[in-house]
């Protein structure tokens, strides 16, 4: 638009200025200036809260990606405990996966396995009791003389050997001499394990003379047993 002043005065009006990619116009709000018959400018409300993003729609219970979860859960105590006892985690497991065994189950398992339980106490008891349970028993008595023959005033050994079953007991004997004397009833002590009880005699020999001598081993007790041994006496 021309100025009229400028139109009147002869001075050609300036052409618009081309617009340009920089330029742009800026509408000012009507509180920048004053109209005719216009009162005093409002004040400046001051500027509001942004607006924020419209509320989306409440999800209701159990949509999808909700998590859950039903009774007290697994506690502390009890994982410490399946945690520390591998047995504990894997009954727990055998209880889940199979759940308890069933009666039927159990007796079968019973019939099953309890004639070889028998076997196995039967045969376990015989070798205690070939162990600890049966008495001495003897099995054999051999006697021998030291020397086999004597001088003037010496005394003859006779020495006698009784085998056992290795059981503790008790053996009950008595020596017989071929003079015709015998002593009492005596008693060896033979403790677990030990198989041999090793038995002497000594009998002595004075004054001048010739003589076959004898000695006799009799067990009494815990069987009849007996052995004998000869040597020679002689003197001047």
């Amino acid at each position: 638009m021309r100025d009229p002043l400028d139109h009147a005065a002869g001075h050609p009006a300036p052409a618009p200025a081309a617009d340009d990619d920089g330029y742009r116009a800026t509408a000012l709000g009507s509180h920048w200036f004053a109209g005719p018959d216009s009162g005093p400018a409002a004040p400046e409300s001051p500027p509001g809260p942004a607006p924020g993003p419209a509320p989306g729609p409440v999800p209701r219970p159990g949509e999808e990606g909700e998590l859950r979860r039903f009774g007290p859960g697994v506690t502390a105590s009890a994982r410490s405990r399946i945690v520390a006892d591998p047995a504990t985690a894997a009954a727990v497991a055998a209880g889940v996966w199979h759940g308890p065994p069933r009666p039927g189950r159990l007796r079968r398992l019973v019939r099953r396995y309890a004639p070889a339980a028998v076997v196995l106490v039967v045969v376990l008891a015989l070798l205690l009791w070939q162990r600890y349970g049966r008495p001495i028993a003897v099995e054999a008595v051999s006697v021998r003389a030291v020397a086999a023959s004597l001088g003037c005033g010496d005394t003859a050994e006779v020495v006698a050997v009784v085998d056992t079953n290795g059981r503790s007991g008790t053996l009950v004997y008595r020596w017989v001499r071929s003079d015709g004397t015998s002593s009492e009833r005596l008693r060896q002590k033979l403790a677990h394990g030990q198989e041999q009880a090793r038995l002497r005699l000594l009998w002595s020999f004075q004054g001048p003379g010739r003589y076959r001598a004898g000695a006799e081993l009799r067990v009494v007790s815990p069987s009849e047993h007996r052995s004998a041994a000869r040597f020679d006496y002689r003197c001047g």
